[in-house]
């Protein structure tokens, strides 16, 4: 009872976080590691939305920043480790909000409908493709090897092996029939509030409810994470927005054209009509229309962030950007093949996709211009093309194509991030006092946000990993191991 209890206070507190020094394990991708480290003659993106600064130094000591201003007027305390980067940008570790430590095995693979879809763990190359791809926190949204999840988590604290911090998100709350062989399905209400408080005191410290869910379930749940001070997010079908907002709910995952069922016609009750209904309802519902206007003032007026994931949202769509080689270089044979087969047989006369995905990118844009807290993450799921690191990159040239500008895009990555996990007092921007996570790139993303892919140097509390390093002792791996 000792014990359990507390786990429990444990979990109450939020994610704990360690500054444990690398071992043997990690060194060999760290490029820079001095107790004061300054970089010279960098363009800051600080994270707040302002414009980029041009030729300043940013110096961090023993893991916190302590100064950034004009390379003119910086004066470094002795003994500092000097780095001189123009022509490079630095800007804040990125902080995800929808990210899996798994891999979605294609239908190219499984045909099958029993006894479910399977997803690979994949907790080798996720965590160290997140880091190079320049994220340095982020939140699982959902586990389908929790323990594997957890260990992951102990072993990054530990210094053991690179990756980001961490918050880990419970496995999902699902309700019948879920397609997943790996999710358990609810009972009922009270199922749903055991299923939380267990997982608390397992040192999960987020939670997620799915598509089959139902409400009251959803509102047991909810309730449950907030009495253990902790938040729930949902990528839904059977629960409305509305009523989602109405359970509790403190994040909606993807965006409503592809997850609110509330415009679906004889919507039953705790049921889900399905994506494709979900869709015919929303292409005709215009995003300047009075029942979307509504919607949005209900959510910001509850505080209820909503989680773009534009990069996994691309992937249906036809006619798209191709992938990328380092992408594909990424994959194991039998996922690149998969994930290209997927990709073949997309349908280029479909006018529905693109519509669908331009209304997303719509919403999203009126939601944060009405006040909304509007977070990013690449979701490494769907069909396969999306990967750890280089989709979350991939997310922020979305949001630019949705209209926002490179430097509020990078805001939406990093500082609203934190402002969701209440940690703006040390992540997400750059300023004195935060931790020295930051990500250091080749080129001025404010320019041209396609900079965002040449990173160099990935820095968590001031500790400098190689890029280039990561990526390549993860090339072939993803979706094996």
């Amino acid at each position: 009872m000792r014990a359990r209890v507390l786990l429990g206070l444990l979990a109450c507190a939020g994610p704990q976080f360690s500054t444990a020094q690398p071992g043997p394990e990690t060194r060999p991708f760290i490029a820079i590691s001095a107790p004061t480290v300054a970089l010279r003659h960098v363009s800051v993106i600080d994270g707040t939305g302002a414009a980029a600064r041009p030729d300043q130094t940013v110096v961090f000591i023993d893991g916190r920043i302590t100064a950034i201003g004009p390379s003119t007027s910086i004066r470094l305390p002795a003994r500092t480790e000097i780095h001189d980067y123009p022509g490079y940008t630095v800007l804040p570790g990125l902080v995800s909000m929808h990210d899996h430590l798994f891999y979605t095995a294609s239908a190219a693979v499984q045909r099958g409908n029993e006894p479910g879809f399977l997803a690979n763990e994949i907790p080798y190359s996720a965590p160290l493709l997140y880091l190079a791809g320049g994220v340095t926190t982020l939140r699982t949204t959902g586990s389908v090897e929790p323990y594997t999840d957890l260990k992951l988590r102990s072993r990054i604290d530990a210094g053991l092996m690179p990756g980001p911090e961490l918050d880990v998100t419970a496995p999902y709350l699902e309700g019948a029939p879920t397609p997943f062989v790996q999710m358990r399905e609810l009972a009922d209400p009270d199922d749903a509030r055991r299923f939380v408080a267990f997982w608390a005191e397992s040192g999960m410290t987020s939670f997620k409810a799915y598509m089959h869910i139902t409400r009251a379930e959803l509102a047991a749940a909810a309730a449950e994470a907030h009495a253990r001070g902790m938040k729930i997010t949902g990528h839904l079908c059977s629960v409305t927005w509305p009523e989602a907002v109405a359970a509790g709910i403190d994040d909606l995952e993807h965006g409503p054209v592809y997850t609110d069922s509330e415009f679906v016609l004889d919507k039953k009750p705790d049921a889900c009509p399905g994506d494709a209904a979900i869709g015919t309802a929303w292409l005709n519902e215009p995003v300047t229309g009075a029942r979307v206007k509504s919607l949005i003032e209900l959510l910001v007026s509850h505080h209820v962030a909503v989680t773009s994931t534009l990069p996994v949202l691309e992937l249906e769509v036809a006619g798209r950007a191709p992938p990328q080689q380092r992408v594909l270089d990424a994959m194991s044979p039998g996922a690149r093949e998969s994930y290209l087969i997927e990709r073949a047989m997309l349908d280029p006369a479909d006018k529905s996709g693109p519509a669908l995905f331009r209304k997303e990118m719509d919403f999203e844009r009126a939601f944060a211009a009405a006040g909304g807290l509007l977070l990013a993450g690449p979701d490494p799921t769907g069909i396969g093309g999306v990967l750890p690191g280089f989709g979350n990159q991939r997310g922020i040239e979305l949001l630019v194509e949705a209209g926002f500008s490179p430097v509020a895009a990078i805001q939406i990555a990093t500082q609203n991030g934190a402002r969701y996990l209440n940690r703006e007092a040390d992540i997400g921007t750059l300023a004195a006092g935060k931790f020295a996570d930051l990500v250091l790139v080749k080129g001025d993303p404010s320019t041209h946000i396609d900079v965002i892919e040449n990173v160099q140097t990935v820095f968590k509390h001031g500790i400098g990993y190689d890029s280039g390093r990561l990526i390549e002792a993860v090339r072939g791996q993803v979706g094996i191991r």
